[in-house]
């Protein structure tokens, strides 16, 4: 099968989605599909055993993920290309991936959200109203059931599927590393852009540092870069938090190896369609502080593989809690560990096919009933 992922994002930009669709595509290639990567993404060099990846804004002046040409770029790579389905990738502002579901009256088309687009309904309803995009003949998914939700009241009724992100959980198994006695670390892996809430984190973390002091030494890592870095150093500088480390963007192994170490993960966006940091430190066997808001919800049970909140107050008193007891640290972990998530990469192929499978019916019986 001839397959293009359409994303706006892409690697060597670094975020979720970025790494999502290349570990999916890759994993399409190495089970014998013809895979290719569209994105506006400039910059970055294939991977020898990666899937091939189409620039649409490398020729152009300004190369930029967000460029005003990229959609009429994108489409040209995209009918060029004679592929047997698209799979657009889409967050909240995505105008590659809107091109690519225009194309879904010509090609079998997948749409996955990858984000939470409650705060954007309006805009997208104004837009629907003048291109009447929910109308289109594509299949929609999204990435967790909380990213799914608005999505289905924008194309109801017509389904919204699950298809969620996969994860090699073998790979995410650690053996933990010796601790110092009193010695408790936070670990965050985030990008550091205001949607994620870094400086919020960093001031959750100062007070349960205060709270916990002197009965436990408090550490952190927040790993990760972006345009809030600046202001996050001068917090932590105003604030003598140099028990806060900020090693910026770090490869997978750094993680895994940071993993070993922590003893709590701690995911502070409320707008987390999925959490793909916070199911890897799972996978790890470390136990997990997030927002009950959004996706973390659907591999995270609240006091099974971690601690659910609706607040900071209440992420506050999480992160204490976690921090002061060993033994509650200690029960999570362990069933972290033993319970596999409920997404590992067969089941997320598997059903990545099959959804392709019903865009072409779908796109199909719309010629018929035209013809």
């Amino acid at each position: 099968m001839r397959i293009a992922h359409i994303t706006d994002y892409y690697l060597p930009r670094l975020g979720g989605i970025e790494m999502q669709v290349h570990d999916l595509a890759t994993r399409q290639l190495d089970a014998g599909h013809d895979v290719t990567v569209i994105t506006s993404t400039p910059g970055g060099r294939d991977e020898p055993d990666g899937p091939p990846v189409r620039r649409a804004t490398e020729n152009l002046p300004f190369a930029a993920a967000l460029h005003p040409a990229a959609p009429w770029a994108g489409r040209r790579l995209v009918r060029d290309g004679k592929y047997d389905v698209l799979h657009v990738h889409a967050g909240p502002f995505s105008p590659l991936s809107f091109a690519g579901l225009a194309l879904a009256a010509e090609l079998p088309t997948v749409v996955t959200v990858h984000s939470l687009i409650s705060y954007m309904e309006p805009a997208f309803r104004l837009l629907d109203g003048v291109s009447r995009w929910s109308a289109l003949p594509a299949v929609w998914t999204a990435v967790s059931d909380a990213a799914a939700e608005p999505v289905r009241r924008l194309v109801a009724p017509r389904p919204v599927f699950v298809l969620p992100n996969g994860i090699d959980a073998a790979r995410w198994r650690v053996e933990p590393a010796p601790r110092e006695p009193g010695e408790v670390l936070v670990v965050a892996v985030m990008r550091l852009a205001r949607r994620k809430r870094p400086l919020q984190l960093v001031r959750m973390l100062r007070r349960a540092h205060d709270l916990l002091a002197p009965r436990v030494r408090l550490r952190a890592v927040i790993a990760g870069d972006g345009p809030e870095r600046r202001a996050v150093e001068r917090h932590l500088r105003r604030h003598d938090m140099d028990w806060v480390s900020l090693p910026g963007r770090v490869d997978r192994a750094h993680i895994r190896d940071l993993f070993r170490r922590a003893d709590l993960f701690v995911a502070p966006a409320m707008l987390e369609s999925f959490g793909i940091a916070a199911l890897e430190a799972r996978c790890a066997g470390v136990p997990v502080v997030a927002r009950a808001e959004g996706g973390i919800r659907e591999f995270v049970g609240h006091g099974e593989e971690g601690l659910l909140v609706d607040s900071d107050d209440a992420m506050v008193e999480a992160i204490v809690r976690l921090a002061a007891d060993a033994d509650l640290r200690g029960r999570v972990a362990a069933r972290s560990r033993t319970v596999p998530p409920p997404v590992t990469w067969p089941d997320v192929l598997a059903l990545t096919e099959d959804m392709y499978g019903r865009a072409a019916v779908r796109l199909h019986g719309r010629a018929e009933r035209s013809a």
